[in-house]
């Protein structure tokens, strides 16, 4: 059977000080429980092969493909603001798969075992966490956010020890890259300035010296447009700054755009590619509200849906300060170049949620009061608990009557200005329709709907809510009738949703 790895092992020509090599642990009685078959024939695998045994012992880490050269990869992080040592304690990168169309993919497998960074932790990791990391990354992938995505997750038949005794699974996750903000961070301060540079080379030729193709959600046309300032620039790494500058901005003015609440933004959950990574403590807004946390850890609101984009600016910070040596012997002259490249987080930022805010309400062209506009909006949706995406959703269906907010005075007031903005622009009230049903999804991962379908899979080992719900949520702008049931919103709650780190 021709299975169709074709893999690559490109990190491992990096300094031994970025990974240690080890092999993942066998486990007991490995068993499928998803594949994603659509993103295996995307990669060249074949989902048939995926699905025989000695696929499946693949997936689950109990045999070594050819070619493979598993590592855990180091890095550092600042979480909740703290920096420390960390590393893949419970994940092994064994590959880069090149893919037909000539792209280079990290296959990784997650909870596959003990390795040198596991602190104490036993390397496994739980069904619950690794089905949700699952449902919320290919969620996203349909939303078009740029993210890390699933492959298939795998049944240990070995159990895992928490606070209780659960399953055990493994996840083979597929991303651009698993470098991080955290990487930088590692080499920064246990590495030479050589190694340093090794990095930032490294990350250069893996994700951007091919820009312009658009991969992944980014808009490689933009990106060209900068380039041409970049050139100017007299180091290479400050371009490179430049670049994971804007695509992180692009990136978390996606987030706000739906709702996504990340819930754990340290520097080690930040890919310098640009691609949305670890799906643990993550949830989905319902009522808006910038405050919304639902991390149960997250005790002082570091991570709220509103300080995202601060956040996210603080991260690269961090990311800037590791790269100094590399900007300019003269410190000062090399903190006033990493000071300018941070400044294109902010505008890459601006630019990516005023564009989508605008699609999201209808408006093509631009004029100054818009940002205005929509903020009142988003204000009186906080005032009244409306809900962030069923909202946005009656205004794609052109029923606005089908809002909380319908009936409120300042709402009816700025409907009439929503109205006269409508009213100054070309397009007809068709083109403004399908604008907003193109950008506001008919539905998310509802909390309570992940929940549920988590609860039948591991505890009654019933897998069908966990497939009813990737299949209906693989295509979120599709606003067909079985997707109404999905859009429901949960049952009055006396106690606020939480999520936990998956560990």
């Amino acid at each position: 059977m021709n299975a169709g790895w074709n893999l690559d092992n490109s990190y491992v020509l990096l300094p031994e000080t970025f990974y240690s090599r080890i092999d993942p642990i066998p486990v007991r009685d490995p068993d499928l429980v998803l594949l994603n078959h659509l993103l295996a024939d995307s990669l060249g695998l074949d989902p048939e092969y995926l699905q025989s045994r000695e696929g499946i012992a693949v997936l689950a880490g109990n045999r070594i493909l050819e070619g493979s050269q598993p590592i855990a990869q180091a890095y550092a992080g600042h979480q909740f603001g703290h920096f420390t040592m960390l590393g893949d304690g419970r994940a092994l990168l064994i590959g880069e798969q090149i893919s037909p169309q000539g792209k280079r993919f990290d296959i990784q497998l997650k909870g596959s075992g003990r390795t040198p960074y596991s602190r104490g932790g036993d390397g496994r990791a739980a069904l619950g966490p690794m089905l949700r990391e699952y449902i919320i990354s290919e969620a996203m992938y349909a939303l078009g956010i740029p993210t890390t995505r699933s492959l298939a997750v795998i049944l240990t038949g070995e159990p895992v020890f928490r606070e209780i005794v659960l399953p055990g699974a493994v996840l083979t996750r597929v991303a651009e890259s698993h470098i991080r903000v955290g990487t930088f961070q590692y080499i920064s301060r246990w590495g030479t300035v050589d190694e340093l540079r090794a990095l930032a080379d490294y990350t250069w030729d893996r994700h951007f010296a091919k820009d312009g193709n658009g991969d992944n959600g980014h808009d490689g046309n933009k990106e060209d447009e900068e380039d041409k300032k970049d050139n100017k620039e007299g180091s290479p790494y400050i371009r490179l700054l430049r670049k994971i500058c804007r695509r992180q901005g692009a990136l978390i003015a996606r987030w706000q755009l739906i709702g996504f609440v990340h819930g754990v933004m340290n520097t080690d959950n930040m890919a310098v590619g640009g691609e949305t990574i670890d799906y643990g403590p993550c949830a989905f807004m319902d009522a808006y509200d910038p405050a919304t946390v639902f991390s149960s850890i997250d005790v002082y609101g570091r991570y709220a849906y509103g300080n995202q984009p601060e956040i996210g600016r603080w991260n690269l910070g961090k990311l800037a300060r590791a790269l100094l040596p590399l900007f300019s012997d003269n410190k000062e002259e090399a903190i006033d170049l990493a000071e300018e490249a941070l400044s294109e987080y902010d505008k890459a930022f601006r630019d990516n949620w005023l564009k989508g805010i605008r699609s999201k309400i209808g408006i093509f062209n631009e004029e100054p009061q818009d940002k205005a506009l929509a903020e009142e909006l988003l204000e009186i949706m906080m005032n009244h608990g409306a809900d962030f995406t069923n909202t946005f959703r009656a205004f794609a269906l052109g029923k606005p009557e089908d809002t909380v907010i319908f009936g409120k005075k300042e709402f009816a007031d700025w409907l009439k200005k929503w109205q006269a903005r409508l009213a100054r622009q070309q397009e007809s009230e068709k083109d403004f329709l399908k604008l907003m049903r193109e950008n506001n999804p008919a539905l998310i991962p509802r909390n309570h709907r992940v929940e549920e379908a988590l609860e039948a899979a591991v505890n009654r080992g019933d897998f069908s809510a966990v497939n009813r719900l990737v299949r209906v949520l693989s295509n979120p702008f599709a606003y067909s009738p079985e997707q109404e049931e999905y859009s429901k919103l949960p049952e009055p709650s006396a106690c606020g949703y939480r999520t936990f780190c998956g560990t």
